[in-house]
């Protein structure tokens, strides 16, 4: 351990807080937190403690900490929950959801409006949620948008213009769908009421829900105000034929939520199921998914699950059960007390109907897990294109061609012989990987395609043998039956020949060829997997000429300017960035030339283009 580090430790305050493990880059590697920082920072670097593969790998790469105080455990808590949010650190547990959940918003205005949305806002605004069935959600919406008369316009009904007249009465009003409190029809105390009441049903208490409005309709009834004792009426048949549809699960009409863990140590993956419980009903259900879980206890990883899903939850029930108990459940406890503003009992049950639904709980989070790791396969499976697929079937090739490197040798009439190599990954051009030849066995003014492909493709597999791959999963060879014979002739010299299919590709029919087969196989000219051969094939000849341009362009101005004694390729260049072109060089003076490489070689120039116009 480093000098510093070790001082630094030393000085770490015995308090609770939130503290970071960074590596020499200041990368944050780890975050978490602790009651007492000093012990728990310090207890990484104990050698009496047993510390799993990965904390050990993480402990080895440490060169420096840091600490935040704060004045409680539960503070630190919910930092810790942030910082891992937002840092993402290599070794922490992750923690996420499958997608970005919808919550349904009760905004923060005079009169509020409630609505979806999937980016909560700290502005005062209260959500409800996460929804993991997004027809769930949306069914509670209908069902309070056909209960409760709320507004559904975005105006700003600020008490202001609410008393200046600014607004006026819309359809919703005269169809009966609002009370239209934009034009005073409806007072702030009786809205706010009427959104108590979203927020009961919103949290689950049907049964409390009804039990008012019923009183409520009794009481107008008895006051003969039927017209609206009968609006209550209806509110009350629309909850009752909601709470039908919940599930009743627990006789004592207890709000629950249930924990329960399954984990697939081999996937590195775990699945919390949270089912929540309001009135003895399930009215609702979420699950967090978890990787990189390694070694990590099963305490720990509930622990996680039930800090993270309380640190965003707007409701607190009476009662929290978990299928196994959680490493620190008297942090849990704590948090509890303090968001809730009451004690919630943790409890772990072994028997009876509170493990039977426990259970339950358990099944859900172990189907949930599989699905998730099945989706996850496919997802990976699924990123090969169809056209990769359809080249496999069509020429029957062992294995998906997921690298495809294809092969074209470029030529002006004898001179400047080049080749390219480019390379496909999963039918998409690899730029990055692809590699240009100058052919150095033929050239002075004849061609011979054959000899150009032999060269280039025994040299790009002879290296390829030296570093061990990545070998392709198909060579394609621009050309027919000569080409692909000298192609399969190099990867023999350099003893590569059979570990990759190769093919070729005559261009005159589009015909596909493999080694010492007389007959081309048949690929239909509308295949995706032809089309992606001739996308290789196009590719390869592109790069092959656009590199044989460039060294052209190069031969060229090497000629006019390189030949001259005394004039080398870096002023050479310098002349042509500061003029543009030979035209503007011949034509400049020997003053301006001399500004930017010197009276020498100015001289040199000026006498050397003299020379030649004479």
């Amino acid at each position: 351990m480093r000098p510093e580090l070790e001082e630094k430790l030393a000085r770490i305050p015995r308090r609770p807080g939130v503290y970071q493990h960074k590596d020499v880059a200041g990368k944050v590697l780890y975050v978490g937190k602790a009651k007492n920082l000093r012990s728990r920072v310090n207890s990484y670097f104990q050698a009496s403690r047993n510390l799993d593969g990965r904390l050990q790998i993480m402990v080895s790469k440490i060169h420096d900490v840091e600490v935040i105080v704060t004045d409680t455990e539960v503070e630190a808590l919910l930092l810790e929950n942030n910082l891992i949010k937002s840092l993402k650190p290599r070794y922490n547990i992750l923690l996420r959801d499958d997608k970005t959940y919808p919550f349904i918003c009760i905004k923060n205005e005079h009169f509020p409006r409630v609505f979806p949305t999937r980016k909560p806002i700290k502005d005062g605004s209260r959500y409800f949620g996460p929804y993991t069935d997004v027809r769930s959600m949306n069914i509670m919406l209908d069902t309070i948008r056909s209960i409760f008369r709320l507004r559904t316009c975005s105006l700003r009904l600020a008490p202001e213009p609410i008393a200046a007249g600014k607004f006026e009465v819309c359809l919703q009003y005269h169809i009966k769908k609002c009370d239209a409190p934009c034009v005073s029809l409806q007072s702030a105390d009786s809205y706010a009421s009427t959104i108590k009441q979203v927020e009961q049903l919103l949290n689950g208490k049907t049964e409390g829900l009804i039990r008012l409005l019923k009183d409520e309709m009794n009481r107008l009834a008895e006051a003969m105000d039927f017209e609206e004792a009968a609006k209550f009426r209806d509110q009350v048949a629309a909850l009752e034929k909601y709470a039908e549809r919940q599930k009743v699960v627990s006789g004592d009409m207890a709000d629950r939520d249930l924990f329960a863990l399954s984990v697939n140590r081999e996937a590195n993956t775990a699945c919390g199921a949270v089912f929540q419980m309001r009135d003895g009903k399930i009215v609702g259900r979420r699950h967090i998914y978890l990787t990189r879980i390694d070694e990590t206890p099963e305490d720990e990883l509930m622990q996680a699950v039930v800090e993270r899903y309380y640190s965003e939850s707007t409701f607190f029930p009476d009662e929290v059960l978990m299928s196994v108990d959680c490493s620190d459940p008297d942090l849990l406890t704590e948090l509890l007390r303090e968001r809730r503003g009451s004690k919630v009992t943790l409890h772990v049950p072994q028997r009876g109907d509170k493990a039977g639904l426990l259970g339950i709980v358990t099944k859900n989070a172990d189907l949930m897990l599989t699905e998730h790791l099945i989706a996850r396969q496919r997802q990976e499976e699924g990123r090969v294109p169809h056209a990769v697929e359809k080249l496999m079937k069509d020429l029957s090739l062992p294995r998906l061609p997921r690298r495809i490197e294809c092969f074209d040798v470029s030529h002006l009439s004898g001179t400047d012989v080049v080749a390219s190599c480019v390379v496909f990954i999963d039918g998409q051009p690899k730029k990055s990987e692809y590699r240009t030849f100058k052919v150095r066995t033929v050239g002075g003014g004849h061609s011979d395609d054959f000899q150009s492909m032999r060269e280039v493709v025994a040299r790009r597999y002879a290296k390829m043998a030296e570093e061990n791959g990545p070998w392709p999963d198909l060579l394609v060879i621009d050309g027919g039956k000569g080409q692909l014979s000298s192609a399969v002739f190099a990867l023999d010299e350099v003893e590569a020949y059979g570990k990759f299919p190769v093919v070729g590709l005559a261009k005159r029919l589009e015909e596909v060829f493999f080694p010492g087969d007389t007959d081309a196989v048949f690929i239909s000219k509308d295949s995706a997997s032809l089309q992606l051969l001739q996308r290789a094939r196009n590719e390869a000849h592109r790069f092959a000429v656009t590199f044989q341009r460039k060294l052209r362009t190069k031969s060229t101005l090497k000629t006019e300017l390189e030949e001259i004694e005394g004039i080398g390729p870096k002023t050479s260049r310098k002349l042509l960035r500061s003029f543009g072109s030979i035209k503007r060089i011949k034509e400049a003076s020997e003053v301006q030339i001399a500004e930017e490489i010197g009276p020498h070689a100015a001289r040199l120039v000026v006498m050397y283009f003299a020379t030649a116009n004479e």
